[in-house]
């Protein structure tokens, strides 16, 4: 019985070697520390995230005002308090990253040092193993004293089998774990890059807003007057621009043949922004009916505060980066796409791309903003029949994207 016993508790210290310290110790976690700092991150993250839609909610209060002076001050500081908050939403977000970075780099560690310990297991079963199959069934029952310690031998022999594939089983999928966590790894140490890209543009975009206001200080002279002057003159260049646009856009639709673009079904293109809120349709809208002189709007607005990333909708070409001052788009990106599409991003702060690069679907090539004849910061996609599109110039705006303009649900 002595005997029996010994090997059982023998059997027991092999079976513990093979589920090794991680079936007490588990594969390990940052330190506390490190995991409360990232959660810090994380709140602070969500009050800044909230403190930018508060921003957005005064932006609209404001917009909603009458057209004066001191409504146009005002809107443009909101969207300097705005994309300061936007700056360091950034800031927190890459602090939050390199943190989760180094906690993945914890759980890499102790999964390295799982797999070593099953490698070691698996050797050390495979030699026990192949000793104790070499002996004949013969010499198992003769060397022991009893058919009961024959017998528990032989069932040993068949459990040594039996854990060794479990703990190969165990080790394939440990190294799936560290698969998985060097690609998360990676994958973080991407969005880090492309958040450091957007910290430097947002920058840059803050910059140009408080240029801004300088200019309209300037041009205005701090008068009423004066200001209303301006966007008097304004306002008529971009009447006479929209009746220019709809003749020859009406002149363009001759020739247009719908068989020729993609089915319309959804996902054909991507949308421009992560965040999707609509805020005017393409048609003929409310605001539309009121603000536009033709009474359709030509594309599909999306809620977008100054800064947002706009991403393209599709695998394409760009064919125009422009800026047409205050009027029509402001600052704009072209894309041709090989479907008979192209896209149009429109109002933006800033591009980041120029004519003639090849952009892939869900890219960032430029950030949102409020140039151009726009109420309020957001993004206006627009979506043509690609053979129609065509730039045309108009004395004060540079050039202008013209076509035949498809309703972009149709393809989202």
């Amino acid at each position: 019985m002595k005997k029996l016993m010994k090997k059982l508790l023998i059997y027991l210290f092999l079976i513990f070697i093979l589920l090794g310290n991680s079936f007490f110790n588990g594969w390990g976690a940052a330190p506390a520390e490190l995991r409360d700092s990232i959660d810090r991150k994380s709140k602070e993250l969500q009050e800044i995230n909230d403190k930018i839609k508060e921003s957005q909610r005064g932006l609209e209060e404001i917009q909603s005002q009458s057209r004066t002076l001191e409504r146009e001050v005002k809107s443009v500081n909101q969207n300097i308090n705005q994309a300061n908050l936007s700056i360091r939403s950034g800031e927190i977000a890459i602090d939050k990253l390199k943190l989760e970075i180094e906690s993945i780099h914890y759980d890499i560690a102790d999964i390295e040092n799982e797999i070593s310990s099953k490698e070691k297991a698996v050797v050390k079963i495979l030699q026990e193993f192949q000793q104790r199959e070499a002996e004949s069934m013969l010499i198992i029952f003769l060397r022991n004293k009893s058919l009961a310690e024959s017998v528990f031998e032989v069932q040993s022999l068949t459990d040594f089998g039996d854990s060794l594939s479990t703990e190969v089983g165990a080790l394939k999928n440990t190294k799936i774990a560290l698969a998985g966590k060097l690609e998360e790894t990676s994958g973080k140490k991407t969005t880090m890059e492309m958040e450091r890209e957007n910290l430097k543009n947002r920058k840059m975009i803050l910059d140009d807003l408080k240029k801004d206001k300088q200019t309209i200080l300037t041009q205005t002279k701090n008068q009423e007057q004066i200001y209303q002057k301006i966007i008097g003159d304004l306002e008529k260049k971009q009447a006479e621009i929209a009746a220019e646009i709809e003749k020859l856009e009406e002149e363009l639709k001759i020739a247009f043949d719908p068989n020729v673009l993609p089915t319309k079904r959804p996902q054909v293109l991507g949308h421009p922004v992560s965040s999707i809120l609509i805020t005017q349709e393409y048609g003929a809208t409310a605001f539309a009916s009121r603000a536009y002189k033709t009474k359709l709007h030509n594309g599909i607005d999306f809620k977008a505060p100054i800064g947002t990333p706009i991403l393209s909708a599709e695998d394409g070409e760009v064919v125009a980066v422009g800026n047409n001052g205050q009027v029509q788009y402001g600052r704009y990106i072209l894309i041709k796409h090989q479907n008979n599409l192209a896209t149009l991003y429109a109002h933006l702060s800033r591009e980041i791309v120029k004519k003639g690069d090849a952009v892939k679907r869900g890219q960032i090539i430029g950030y949102s903003g409020n140039t151009g004849y726009s109420t309020g910061p957001h993004l206006h996609f627009g979506v043509y029949w690609r053979p129609s599109v065509t730039l045309k110039s108009f004395s004060g705006a540079g050039l202008i994207p013209v076509g035949v303009t498809i309703n972009p649900a149709d393809y989202l």
